[in-house]
């Protein structure tokens, strides 16, 4: 195996990216690699006695890392509001900017040789008033990972992720069924409609709070 890093998205919000994300970083600590998790941009944060601003994802994250470093180069921007990222950057008076990430990657990428990196909400959630998540994608130029919670209407939301992908030429390297419905109605015919029709590889297919083992 050799060390590459990832852009994690989601098809929506709570799919699971954090879960996944974790278990990356344990999958390459565990193949001794130098491994650190980044989430460029965090909402619902909350205030801890040192005055920093905590997020629970982002602690998720640094838990499964074998690499420490500041808290800012792991989590730039961090707001308080569980609410999309540009809106709470609006009522914070932030502008988040694309190069402050960039930077702050290519920090880690100098302390680590895996970097897993976590993105907030769906691939075209906007940023600020002109970017969206899928243009940090396009500058950090990452293979990404798409991780596809498995419940009604996942393959819609699903293709059309692929779609944006690959239309701005990025590489998929690969995705992750997560189921996060106990109780999902026909789950193996929504894996295998997805695997029929995402050409990209199926890393790991993930059932109700079950581990994530990956196929890389």
């Amino acid at each position: 195996m050799k060390p590459q890093s990832y852009f994690i998205i989601g098809t929506d919000t709570h799919v699971g990216k954090t879960y996944i994300a974790s278990a990356l970083i344990r999958h390459f600590v565990a193949a001794g690699f130098k491994t650190i998790g980044m989430k460029p941009i965090a909402s619902g944060c909350y205030t801890d006695a040192h005055g920093q601003q905590i997020n629970d994802d982002v602690q998720a994250l640094k838990a499964a890392s074998n690499v420490q470093t500041v808290h800012n180069l792991i989590n730039p921007y961090a707001f308080a509001p569980a609410i999309a990222p540009h809106i709470a950057a609006q009522q914070a008076g932030v502008n988040i900017q694309l190069n402050v990430i960039k930077e702050a990657y290519q920090q880690l990428s100098q302390l680590a040789e895996v970097v897993i990196v976590e993105g907030a909400g769906g691939f075209l959630v906007p940023l600020n008033d002109t970017q969206r998540l899928a243009d940090l994608a396009v500058q950090l130029q990452l293979p990404v990972i798409l991780v596809v919670g498995i419940r009604l209407g996942c393959i819609n939301h699903a293709l059309l992720t692929v779609d944006a992908i690959q239309a701005r030429g990025l590489t998929l390297a690969g995705w992750v069924a997560n189921q996060i419905e106990p109780d999902m109605p026909m789950f193996a015919e929504n894996l295998d409609s997805l695997k029929q029709r995402i050409s990209a590889p199926c890393l790991s297919v993930v059932k109700w709070q079950k581990p994530a083992k990956f196929n890389l």
